[in-house]
């Protein structure tokens, strides 16, 4: 129970990654709330899960990119239980596409909801974590921030602006005992990469080391590391997990 007496607020927690987010940071002892956009039903029924293990969370309907809400809801994390120790930014949306035939719509939402929340939500938490002189925050990237793929001109330039705002707020609020890092995940398999899986599982495999998808509870128990204190020295960092997918050349 390495973060027993802990709370944490975890964006996009209702499923795939943020699920087991929430899971693990629960099962580790954290209180938790987490956020969700539309899915009530798979939100309710991860909290249902956590209560009946006797965990304390609790879910919030909110759109990342609303960052009125994002204070509000930092706000409520810290009425209920005084304090918040961790924060973990998981939200995010993929809007595929060629930039020749990409709208200006489709560009702004992933900017909107994968980078600008960043900041509503770091913004919201960072001074009641400077108050306590202690905090976790943990972004979540992506391989393609740093190697690209084709049709993701506006999700990897999210991501890629998620890694230097992290290394920029980790040389801000060091000296207050918060850390600020990030992972990046490899290919997970989630219900949202689920048509890519069953077109090209296979191939995708044998270009990664270990020879096999990773899952979202490898995500989890990275991000559970890095909210712990056993992390306390790493800050800045981008933690790459994806099972030596990138290594050498790359993707």
């Amino acid at each position: 129970m390495k973060l027993a007496g802990k709370t944490a607020l975890v964006t996009g927690g209702s499923r795939g990654i943020g699920r087991a987010i929430v899971h693990a940071l629960a099962k580790e002892g954290a209180k938790v709330a987490f956020t969700y956009n539309s899915n009530a039903e798979a939100a309710n029924a991860l909290v249902k899960e956590l209560e009946l293990d006797q965990r304390e969370v609790f879910a919030i309907q909110a759109d990342a990119a609303d960052g009125a809400k994002a204070h509000e809801l930092i706000d409520t994390v810290v009425e209920k239980w005084e304090r918040i120790d961790i924060l973990v930014n998981n939200a995010g949306i993929i809007k595929d596409g060629l930039l020749a035939a990409m709208s200006e719509e489709n560009w702004l939402a992933v900017i909107n909801t994968n980078l600008n929340s960043i900041y509503h939500y770091c913004h919201a938490a960072i001074r009641p974590m400077m108050s306590a002189r202690k905090g976790r925050i943990i972004n979540i990237s992506s391989v393609a921030a740093r190697y690209g793929n084709p049709g993701q001109v506006n999700y990897a330039a999210a991501k890629g602006g998620l890694e230097g705002f992290t290394r920029c707020l980790a040389k801000e609020v060091g000296r207050r005992g918060i850390t600020v890092n990030a992972v990046a995940p490899g290919f997970i398999a989630t219900d949202m990469t689920e048509a890519i899986v069953n077109a090209a599982g296979k191939e995708i495999q044998k270009q990664i080391a270990v020879r096999r998808l990773g899952e979202a509870d490898d995500i989890a128990n990275a991000v559970s590391f890095l909210a712990s204190d056993e992390s306390s020295y790493i800050t800045g960092h981008v933690l790459t997990v994806d099972g030596g997918l990138t290594l050498g050349s790359g993707m």
